[in-house]
């Protein structure tokens, strides 16, 4: 059965919109168009966004969290976007005012898309070798190359994974991949930051998806090799770890561990010193993912402040037989303590819920009001 409800008078929703108001159990969005009041459903079909609060263009609104777009006279995407439409509900301005109607004229149209890559998980048999992950962090020029210490000591690292330990191994290096900066959905709103990363979902083009699958579907033991850059990390880590933010807000919004009894070790070199400070920024951004760590989780190599002469760091770190077998010890030590983990890993297996903070589940999309 219809009902129609008085907002105003057109003058008092003009000098508000857009806005958005609860009628019955529809949240509903009102927008000025053309000269008329419109109202369509509030509640993207995606995530769940208020698309009260997007930017119109045109006949369309943009959802403020990860840009879908709905006609607001149609409820449909723009040409060529899919049959997804928001719901749209009937406005008659009265003499006495605004009125809208409720249910919908037409209904909100949610088309089930295949799954994400991301989200389809794929089991290991057992018995399975292990699986070992490197993550090179050095930027760098390939039209003009150049030593990198902390690659070195990660391929080292690597090749005693696959021949000494017989392990399925990775291994990625970020200056080679095209991936887009973090665009800050946390800031929007914390359910806007969503697994998958909304800019993998949206553009095919980004690459940090071989990160992503990388270290919540394939790897059991993760190393990560950074340079020091003026007493940090490199500034190609930063970049990788903002995209992360969307791992770790699972845990926060919705109490979903994306991440369990894998473990992650750490290269640092650098002609600067601080490596303590730099270990210690690294321990808490893995360990806020879920990594866990074996004894003597990092190795590292720095000459101090003072030593400005490159070249010579350089040459001690490809003369050092004494960092190349560190970097062997230390993924052994990694692999031995996961297989630890992978023979109690039924004990271990239990809920878990980071401390400190209490998850706010939020409705999938299909579950939201139209």
């Amino acid at each position: 059965m219809s009902s129609w409800h008085r907002l105003g008078t057109t003058a008092e929703l003009e000098a508000r919109v857009p806005f958005a108001v609860k009628l019955d159990r529809y949240e509903i969005a009102v927008f000025s168009y053309e000269g008329h009041l419109r109202a369509i459903s509030n509640t993207c079909n995606h995530h769940g966004g208020p698309l009260s609060e997007g930017r119109v263009h045109g006949e369309f609104v943009m959802c403020p969290w990860h840009g879908w777009e709905y006609s607001l006279l149609t409820g449909k995407g723009p040409e060529g976007y899919g049959e997804d439409a928001a719901a749209v509900f009937a406005v008659e301005e009265r003499p006495d005012g605004v009125y809208v109607q409720t249910p919908p004229v037409t209904p909100r149209k949610v088309i089930r898309h295949e799954p994400h890559p991301l989200l389809r998980k794929v089991g290991r048999p057992a018995g399975s070798p292990p699986r070992v992950l490197g993550i090179a962090t050095t930027a760098m020029d390939e039209g003009n190359p150049r030593f990198s210490t902390s690659d070195a000591l990660l391929e080292h690292a690597m090749q005693h994974a696959k021949a000494g330990l017989h392990a399925d191994t990775q291994h990625i290096r970020l200056r080679d991949l095209r991936f887009r900066p973090c665009e800050g959905n946390y800031s929007k709103a914390s359910h806007a930051c969503t697994w998958p990363c909304a800019i993998t979902e949206r553009d095919p083009e980004d690459q940090l998806t071989a990160v992503y699958e990388g270290l919540v579907n394939w790897a059991d033991v993760v190393l990560v090799s950074t340079p020091i850059r003026w007493g940090n990390a490199s500034s190609l880590y930063y970049k990788m770890a903002e995209r992360l933010n969307c791992i770790q807000n699972q845990i926060t919004t919705h109490n979903r561990v994306l991440i369990k009894h894998k473990v992650a070790a750490f290269i640092i070199t650098g002609g600067q010193d601080n490596i303590q400070g730099v270990a210690g920024s690294m321990f808490t951004f893995w360990s806020e993912l879920g990594f866990v760590f074996p004894p003597f989780p990092f190795i590292a190599h720095s000459r101090g402040w003072d030593a400005e002469d490159m070249q010579n760091n350089v040459r001690q770190v490809k003369m050092s037989e004494a960092l190349r077998e560190a970097s062997q010890e230390l993924v052994t030590r990694a692999v031995d303590f996961w297989k630890v983990l992978d023979h109690h890993k039924d004990d271990l297996d239990k809920p878990m819920e980071r401390a400190g903070r209490k998850a706010n589940p939020v409705l999938a999309p299909e579950e939201a009001t139209v």
